[in-house]
């Protein structure tokens, strides 16, 4: 018997794909030289719903550690999130 190994690869791809969908992933915003406390605050109250409080705290883990995850969810609900952030000229990444 031959086997199709072929369709048995795509099937593996294609649910694989499907399954990255659904994982949680999270936003990571990294430290930049650029941006000032206020503007990274603005954006993460803006864009990422966060309050005012948590959204100095992220800036300070970012500051001081390099990185921060910022949000978390699944793709499809963080990739314009990203999108806007890096126009907004931040420092973010989907992981």
């Amino acid at each position: 018997m031959k086997a199709n190994f072929s369709t048995d690869v795509d099937v593996l791809l294609e649910e694989e794909v499907l399954t990255k969908e659904n994982e949680e992933s999270h936003l990571v915003l990294f430290n930049d030289d650029v941006n000032t406390f206020e503007w990274v605050i603005e954006c993460l109250v803006r864009y990422c719903h966060h309050d005012m409080i948590q959204a100095e705290q992220c800036a300070h883990i970012v500051h001081f550690n390099g990185k921060c995850s910022v949000k978390k969810g699944d793709l499809k609900k963080l990739k314009p999130i990203c999108e806007v952030l890096l126009e907004k000229g931040l420092t973010v990444e989907i992981n």
